[in-house]
């Protein structure tokens, strides 16, 4: 049975221990991964078809790579109604709340007289998105914002399996949420081609998408050259419960999160922070018993229980401190003043508030993304969106009254900056007016 600690009792190693969960070492992989770049680089499809041999253990030929419109629209036959309609709902979702996130111009502001500023968005042109093999709600996740944005032309890479196959359902999702062409390549490879672009898959603008270690050491290492979103590693959940909060559903939530782990190489981290005794007990009661009958049935590895923790508080204001610094991917606050707790609340990648508002509802259908900082990077960054596909461009117009007025405060700074050329462009003007 997981053990109940008080958080005030943690010595600061077990404290640091949690705040650095889920944390990618991608020291381990970049000498690997900036070889796998070069080659892509300087070889092409070539390098393509080599390290999807290498890695997926898949036969490709260079013309093999894009995915046809024939497979696509056959996909669609090998997806159940049922799951049709789920992806259709999400997307439409997707789609209802990243409308409303899209800004508006910003009127004109006057800064000083005659010095008009304003700001416009507008879409990168061209995107590609890294679809991880297994989550085709992900794949919706990172392809409906670029759409709501504007991006005129989006890509995705995704991985094969054996036999060169793709997913029909991933590409099915992929193609719902508009993308224009899909390319089955993986791993680092994949960030390379949409970088450096090969002779058949295109150099985009904008790379977007969660992966693996690889994966985000590669958009890492061709972050400048091309733009590209957070960098998401194992996902993580922080409950933020008082006494009016059920153990069952608290550790089916904490459950719901470490079963990611199940599913990848990575390690998922849980924990609840209560300032209830008797709520931290009856959870670790639970949470046990669902973590042994998950390994009764060989579903469940020795990490589940490694990155479960239980936590107490003597205050909500020692709780909330947790939780901001911690900053979790996911928050959930089951408590009776959640409002009180939001308030304070500083670092969070995205909050479900209530007792029926869980993070499954949230990975999957209310529209919100579930692409989200993890690791503590909340702390610093937020969940995709559609400005990972906007750029804000700064408009400036000067009248000439203006710029006659700011030519002592330029004359001095580039002076002062040994840089006359800035002063004598603004002089000029200005005597060209005056006469």
């Amino acid at each position: 049975m997981l053990e109940p600690r008080r958080l005030s009792g943690l010595d600061p190693s077990e404290r640091q221990r949690l705040l650095a969960r889920s944390s990618l070492d991608i020291e381990s992989v970049k000498a690997q991964v900036a070889e796998i770049l070069r080659r892509v680089k300087q070889r092409g499809d070539a390098a393509l078809v080599e390290y999807t041999s290498l890695f997926d253990k898949v036969s490709l030929k260079p013309g093999e790579i894009r995915v046809t419109k024939d497979e696509v629209k056959a996909a669609y036959e090998n997806v159940p109604e049922k799951l049709m309609s789920a992806l259709r709902s999400t997307a439409r979702s997707l789609e209802v709340y990243h409308r409303a996130q899209m800004p508006r111009a910003t009127a004109p502001v006057q800064t000083r007289e005659g010095v008009s500023l304003r700001d416009v968005w507008r879409p990168v042109t061209m995107a590609g998105v890294y679809a991880t093999r297994g989550l085709p709600s992900t794949g919706l996740m990172i392809t409906v914002p670029g759409r709501v944005a504007g991006v005129r032309r989006m890509i995705a890479c995704t991985p094969p399996s054996p036999g060169s196959r793709l997913e029909p359902v991933m590409l099915v999702a992929l193609d719902l949420a508009g993308v224009d062409e899909i390319y089955r390549v993986g791993g680092a490879q994949a960030i390379a081609a949409m970088a450096y672009g090969t002779e058949t898959v295109p150099r985009v603008e904008k790379i977007v998408g969660p992966g693996n270690v690889y994966v985000t050491a590669a958009k890492l290492l061709v972050q400048g050259l091309v733009g590209t979103d957070l960098p998401a590693g194992p996902s993580e959940i922080l409950i933020l419960a008082d006494e009016t909060a059920d153990a069952a559903v608290v550790a089916l939530d904490l459950l719901s999160q470490l079963e990611h782990g199940r599913v990848s190489a990575s390690k998922s981290h849980a924990a609840l922070v209560t300032t209830s005794r008797q709520l931290a007990s009856r959870v670790a009661e639970r949470l046990g018993r669902l973590l042994s009958a998950e390994a009764g049935r060989g579903s469940a590895e020795k990490g589940l229980w490694e990155n479960a923790a239980i936590l107490t508080s003597e205050s909500l204001d020692e709780a909330v401190g947790f939780v901001n610094e911690y900053a979790p991917e996911h928050l959930e606050i089951i408590a009776q003043d959640p409002e009180r707790i939001l308030a304070s609340l500083k670092n969070a990648g995205s909050v479900f508030v209530g007792a029926f508002s869980p993070v499954a509802a949230g990975d999957y259908a209310t529209g919100a993304n579930h692409v989200l900082p993890t690791g503590g990077a909340a702390r610093f960054a937020s969940g995709l969106s559609v400005y990972d596909y906007l750029k804000r461009i700064t408009v400036q117009e000067i009248s000439p009254g203006g710029l006659a007025g700011m030519l002592d405060t330029v004359t001095a700074l580039a002076e002062a900056e040994g840089l006359p050329g800035h002063a004598e462009a603004v002089k000029a003007r200005v005597r060209r007016e005056e006469t």
